[in-house]
This record gives structure tokens, sequence and C-alpha cells, in this order.
């Protein structure tokens, strides 16, 4: 979702676990790291096991992602 900063549907939670993914996922591009301000954010809005469990899940979707780029599958086409 390009626009989730702007999207008035996302709450100020949404946005604070959108922000490191985002910076994790975009290394290619030079999209900053994620910053102090980016985890103050989320430690504001979630507990240490949510935290955890927001990293795995943004783990994850790169991991996918990067594999479905390697075998050149898009996402969704063969995934039950």
């Amino acid at each position: 979702m390009a626009a989730w900063r702007e999207a008035p549907f996302c709450t100020d939670a949404e946005r604070a676990a959108l922000a490191p993914a985002e910076a994790v996922t975009r290394l290619q591009d030079g999209a900053p790291d994620v910053t102090d301000e980016i985890w103050e954010e989320v430690d504001a809005h979630f507990t240490e096991e949510q935290i955890g469990a927001i990293n795995l899940e943004i783990a994850l979707t790169n991991f996918f992602n990067r594999i479905n780029r390697t075998i050149k599958e898009p996402a969704g086409k063969t995934w039950g």
C-alpha cells in the first residue's frame, strides 16, 4: 500500500507497524534504515511480544517476495 502515510483509514498503530516494514523492504532504493524515531513510535503502540511478531511478519513477507522473484512466480498465482 503505497499511500499508507496519507490513507485516512490507517490508524496510528498501523502506521507505526508499516514504517519499519517499509524501511526494511526498501533497502535497494536507498530508503533510510529503521531509525530510532521509527522504533520509538513502534514502542509507543505495541508490546515487546507484538513487536517480535511484527518483525517476524516483515521478515517472512520479504523472504517470500524474494523467493517468488527468484523463481519468477507472482505471489498468489499458484498459492492455495
